[in-house]
């Protein structure tokens, strides 16, 4: 099975103000982007995990990086390296999703050991290797492969939406 991957982020921001002879404007475009052939070394990925999943009242869940998850064919996917991970809250979430922190084998590649970011309803994280990284986000599997997410409280329900891109060694 082959894998082409194309991950971006971009920024697109027109500033304007109004002056009396004219109308100044600053137009930003800020992109960066990476491209990964199927594979499993710099440039490269082969594995990819999507899924839009949900959490009961201040539920929580450990996704295993190594080994449990599956693609949408029903195989098992075993991450060595992370090359592209991007996570987006439902905006009709009324509590916030809490990603990170693990309490036993966490993934610290990305947040540490004991870091997490709050996504608030509608928010979206994305993070990637670059094209030339070999080595990407390690995964270890065993021992540093639990990917933390939370609901933030009580009452409802959160959803969230999750792409992991990455190689199998």
């Amino acid at each position: 099975m082959a894998l082409t991957s194309d991950l971006g982020i971009s920024v697109s921001a027109l500033l304007t103000k109004t002056a009396d002879l004219s109308n100044p404007s600053d137009l930003l475009s800020w992109r960066r982007g990476v491209h990964l052939e199927s594979g499993t070394t710099a440039g490269k990925a082969d594995l990819r995990f999507a899924d839009t999943r949900t959490l009961a009242a201040s539920a929580t869940e450990d996704l295993d990086l190594a080994g449990v998850l599956t693609d949408v064919f029903g195989t098992a996917l075993t991450f060595v390296r992370i090359k592209g991970l991007f996570i987006s809250a439902s905006a009709a979430n009324t509590n916030n999703v809490v990603v990170g922190a693990a309490a036993a084998n966490p993934w610290t590649t990305l947040l540490n050991a004991t870091g997490t970011i709050t996504l608030r309803p509608g928010a979206t994280i994305a993070a990637m290797s670059g094209s030339a990284d070999a080595t990407g986000m390690a995964v270890a599997a065993g021992t540093g492969d639990l990917l933390k997410v939370a609901n933030s409280g009580a009452g409802s329900s959160v959803t969230y939406d999750i792409v992991v891109i990455g190689a199998s060694a």
